[in-house]
C-alpha cells in the first residue's frame, strides 16, 4: 500500500527538548533552525571587512556589542554564524517550502518538492533492518552509510541522499537547465552547492518525517555522514539542520572541519584560492582568496553550529591535500563550545593514519561505534572521550587566545618558570618543570602538568615541579594547571622545548 502525507498536515512543535531546558542541554531538536526568529547580524561587503588573523571568539556577538556564553543565547548565536557563513561562503539555504509530499513503497522513498510551479523529487532505496521498531535513521552521502561500513550502523534505517538529484557533482555551468534545484530557484544560480545539497538533506529529511510512521523511524535520532568533499557535504548538513543528532564528518579537508585561516599558513592544501568553486560562490575566491582573516567566521564556527548535538571528526593525516593541521587546531577551538557547555562527550575527534583516503581504520571502529551508540541507540556506558591526534607540538591554543574569556575571582593563576622557552635536552636526561602560582594560593589543591593534552603528573605541595624523565625525541608543548577549590582551574603559559 502506498502512503502519501503533506507537510501541511503536520503540527511541528517550536522545538522538543531532550533534556529540560536550562539544565544539561538537549541532544536534538524537531525543527531546522531553532534561531530563525533573529534577525540577521550586520553582514558587510566583504570590502569593509576588518581582519581578524586569529581564530574568531564563537561567543562574540557579530555586532560587537560583547559575547554570551550562556547556553540560551546560543541559538541566537548559531544564527548569526550561519548567516555569515552564508553571506561570504555558500549563499543563502531556502527555508522548507510549504509544498511537500513523501510516499514510501516497495523499499523507495520518494519526497517531491514543489516551489513556484517546478517540482524537485527525491528518491532513496531504503535498507530497513529486521524488527517492529522504532528504529533510528543513518543518511549517507550519495550512499547510504557514506564510507562508513555499514555494520556498525546495524539496527538503523539506512538512507542515501543522492546528492545528484538536487545539483551535480561538478557542474558549475548551465546550471538553471540542467540542475532541479535552479529550476526551483534560479535567483540562487550563483550559490554554492553546499548551500543547495544542504538544503536537499533537510528535505529528504522532512520527507522521512512525513512518513515515519510506515518506515517506523525514530526522527528524533537521525545521523548524517559522509567523506571527502561528501564529508564537507556531511559537515554543512549537520550545522545547518539541527533534526540532525548526530554528524560524523570523515577526511573533510579544507572548505569542512579545517580552518581557512590556519591553512594560509601551512603547505600544499585546499584553500580559499584553489578550492572547488561549483561547491562555494565564485565570489568567496575574488573576495577572500589570500586573506581568510576577513571573514568574521571561520570553520570552527561551522562545527560550533553543531553544538549542543553530537559531532565526531575524522581525519587522516597521510594525505597533505586534506589539511589535517588545520583541521586539528579548528577541533580544539570547537571543542571550547561543547566545554563550555558542560557537553564535552558530545564532540570527538579521531586522526589516524595508515589507511587509504576514505577508508574507516580498524583502530577506529570503536571509536565510530561508540557515538552510533550513544547518539543513535541511546547507550549511555558509550565511551565517546576520544581526542586522537599526531600533533602534540601544535600550539593551537595561541589562535584562541584573544578569545574574551572572563576571569574566575576564586582561581588561582599558574605561570610556568622553567624550563625556558626553546630549551633542548637529552633523550636521555631528565627535565624538571617548576610552575609558580599566584592569586589565591590558599585555595590551590594541585597543579598538572601537561604537554599538548597528556597529563604528565602533578603535585599538590608548594613549590610546584613535576620531573619527566627519559622523554622520548620531539619537540613538545609544554604548559600546567591549577585546580583550586570547588574545582576551579587556570590555565599557564605555553613553553615549547625539543628533546634531542
Amino acid at each position: 500500500m502506498k502512503l502519501e502525507i503533506t507537510l501541511s498536515a503536520l503540527t511541528i512543535s517550536m522545538f522538543t527538548l531532550i533534556s529540560s531546558y536550562g539544565q544539561t542541554p538537549p541532544l536534538v531538536y524537531s525543527i531546522e533552525n531553532t534561531g530563525a526568529a533573529y534577525a540577521a547580524p550586520p553582514l558587510p561587503a566583504a570590502g569593509d571587512l576588518i581582519s581578524h588573523p586569529m581564530l574568531p571568539d564563537p561567543f562574540s556577538w557579530s555586532d560587537g556589542s560583547g559575547r554570551s556564553t550562556d547556553f540560551k543565547d546560543w541559538k541566537r548565536r548559531r544564527n548569526e554564524i550561519k548567516a555569515e557563513i552564508e553571506k561570504y561562503e555558500i549563499g543563502p539555504k531556502p527555508a522548507a517550502p510549504a509544498a511537500i509530499t513523501a510516499s514510501y513503497t516497495n523499499g523507495v522513498l520518494t519526497v517531491n518538492v514543489t516551489e513556484k510551479g517546478h517540482t524537485l523529487t527525491l528518491t532513496s532505496s531504503v535498507t530497513m533492518p529486521a524488527g517492529d521498531g522504532p528504529f533510528p535513521v543513518v543518511i549517507g552521502m550519495n550512499r547510504a552509510t557514506g564510507s562508513i561500513p555499514a555494520s556498525l550502523f546495524e539496527g538503523a534505517i539506512q538512507i542515501p541522499f543522492m546528492h545528484n538529484q538536487v545539483v551535480t557533482y561538478g557542474n558549475n555551468s548551465n546550471r538553471v537547465l540542467t540542475d532541479p534545484y535552479y529550476s526551483l530557484y534560479p535567483e540562487l544560480v550563483t550559490s554554492g552547492n553546499y548551500s543547495a545539497w544542504s538544503w536537499g538533506i533537510s528535505r529528504l529529511i522532512d520527507g522521512i518525517t512525513l512518513v515515519q510512521a510506515q518506515l517506523k523511524a525514530d526522527v528524533s535520532h537521525i545521523a548524517v555522514t559522509g567523506c571527502s568533499y561528501a564529508g564537507k557535504m556531511a559537515l554543512f548538513a549537520g550545522a545547518f539542520d539541527e533534526r540532525i543528532a548526530l554528524t560524523i564528518a570523515q577526511e573533510s579537508g579544507g572548505g569542512g572541519v579545517n580552518s581557512w585561516r590556519v591553512s594560509e599558513t601551512i603547505g600544499k592544501v585546499e584553500k580559499i584560492n584553489n578550492t572547488n568553486y561549483a561547491w562555494f560562490m565564485a565570489s568567496m575566491g575574488t573576495d577572500f582568496s589570500g586573506r581568510p582573516g576577513v571573514l568574521p567566521h571561520d570553520h570552527h564556527e561551522l562545527m560550533a553550529m553543531i553544538a549542543p548535538r553530537a559531532l565526531l571528526v575524522l581525519g587522516n593525516p597521510d594525505y597533505e591535500w586534506l589539511g589535517d593541521p588545520s583541521g586539528y587546531v579548528a577541533d580544539r577551538a570547537a571543542e571550547k563550545v561543547y566545554q563550555t557547555f558542560g557537553i564535552a562527550d558530545r564532540f570527538g575527534f579521531s586522526i589516524r593514519g595508515g589507511h587509504n583516503h576514505c577508508v574507516v581504520p580498524q583502530e577506529s571502529y570503536s571509536e565510530v561505534q561508540a557515538f552510533i551508540n550513544r547518539f543513535l541507540f541511546d547507550d549511555a556506558t558509550a565511551n565517546t572521550d576520544i581526542r586522537v591526534h599526531p600533533y602534540p607540538g601544535i600550539d593551537y591554543r595561541k589562535w584562541t587566545d584573544g578569545w574574551d574569556v572572563p576571569a574566575n575571582p576564586d582561581a588561582p593563576t599558574v605561570f610556568i618558570s622553567s624550563p625556558a622557552d626553546n630549551t633542548s635536552f637529552s633523550e636521555t636526561g631528565e627535565i624538571t618543570i617548576t610552575a609558580a602560582v599566584k592569586g589565591r594560593k590558599k585555595s590551590v589543591v594541585k597543579v598538572q602538568f601537561f604537554y599538548s593534552d597528556v597529563l604528565l603528573g602533578e603535585d599538590s605541595t608548594a613549590p610546584y615541579s613535576f620531573t619527566w624523565k627519559n622523554p622520548v625525541a620531539g619537540t613538545y608543548l609544554i604548559s600546567a594547571k591549577v585546580v583550586g577549590k570547588k574545582n576551579v582551574m587556570g590555565a599557564s603559559n605555553i613553553r615549547s622545548i625539543t628533546v634531542k
